[in-house]
């Protein structure tokens, strides 16, 4: 699948761009019309895409990679930690973010001058590597109280409201309708029908080197004041001022005795190459119950005492799905694939 855009990017004095605008995204063989986008000064560029699905899996190493990627996110074409961001900060350039656009650094005081002889009310509005949402990308059925806090990169999705206090970083946001008062640190997400309450943080990929990715279900409540570092199954409640990290202790119940063990073994991370499996747990598996372990078709479910077991474990631990593309040189999917080969041959 090819993914063409033509984007306009702003420029330095001396040529280096700040931004890049992705008014349309095709994907497929269809062609941008090169007629939509004007350029306006000489501070202005056209910028021209045609990528394939490979290019979604490579390091960002220019500007227009990394406003490309962030567009893709806060558009909804893909999903938060579905693609490759790493580059990202060392290809993107500090800002001055202004009501009349970005600004170089280095060009910013000649500009504020300017301003203030010629009248023409040129303010800063934040100095940073990332613009907000709002100025690239309007989400449609959503409510942002404060728009300087959700970033170029955050997922939103229909019937999610962002109080004045919440934030929604880059690679970040809800995958159902949702209630936002926290901050959604980068690579967390958050499911539908669940609320993080004012105050309440959640720990991201960026925070102090973690790489775990954590992820709210749908249905769960994240208390005012509170805060995560693992991930939550769906129909949780972290109560008002309390934070759990992986190595928080904590008391379960498991076949009426007591056990003290850290949150992060409460809380897995399964990986698989199987869209099938993901869609299922996720998305097929209640529908199935409910008619009986029968499909939309009216056929039974294939391998439904697997699905059983599964569906069990998955209600008794904070399981978080996450799909890895197959033979792609991934060390634990190839280890599951040599594992499984193994375990076939013995069954001969």
């Amino acid at each position: 699948m090819r993914i063409r855009s033509k984007g306009i990017a702003n420029k330095s004095s001396k040529g280096e761009l700040l931004d890049v605008y992705f008014s349309t995204i095709e994907f497929g063989e269809k062609k941008v019309d090169a007629g939509l986008i004007e350029i306006k000064n000489n501070f202005q560029q056209i910028i021209e895409v045609d990528w394939d699905e490979n290019d979604l899996e490579r390091p960002i190493e220019t500007v227009s990679d990394a406003y490309l990627k962030l567009h893709l996110l806060s558009n909804k074409f893909v999903l938060p930690n579905s693609i490759n961001l790493n580059g990202l900060f060392s290809s993107l350039t500090n800002v001055v973010w202004t009501n009349q656009g970005p600004v170089c650094v280095d060009e910013i005081n000649d500009k504020l001058h300017e301003s203030k002889i010629n009248k023409n009310n040129l303010y800063v509005r934040s100095l940073d590597k990332f613009p907000c949402l709002t100025d690239y990308i309007i989400p449609k059925n959503v409510r942002i109280a404060d728009a300087s806090r959700v970033r170029l990169g955050a997922y939103l999705s229909e019937g999610t409201t962002i109080m004045h206090e919440g934030f929604v970083n880059f690679n970040a946001g809800t995958l159902g309708p949702a209630m936002i008062e926290g901050r959604i640190s980068a690579g967390v997400t958050v499911g539908k029908n669940s609320d993080i309450g004012g105050g309440a943080s959640t720990m991201g990929t960026l925070s102090g080197g973690n790489d775990t990715k954590i992820s709210i279900g749908e249905n769960s409540l994240l208390g005012a004041n509170a805060g995560i570092g693992i991930s939550l199954g769906d129909n949780c409640t972290v109560e008002a001022g309390l934070y759990i990290t992986a190595g928080t202790k904590i008391t379960i119940l498991d076949d009426g005795e007591s056990k003290l063990v850290k949150a992060s073994e409460i809380s897995i991370d399964l990986y698989t190459d199987s869209k099938y499996v993901i869609q299922g747990i996720n998305d097929w598996i209640d529908g199935w119950k409910s008619k009986g372990w029968k499909t939309s078709g009216k056929k039974p479910v294939k391998n439904v005492e697997l699905w059983k077991r599964l569906d069990t474990l998955n209600q008794k631990y904070s399981v978080n799905w996450r799909w890895v593309k197959g033979h792609s040189d991934d060390p634990g999917n190839d280890m599951a694939d040599l594992l499984a080969n193994q375990a076939m041959d013995e069954l001969i």
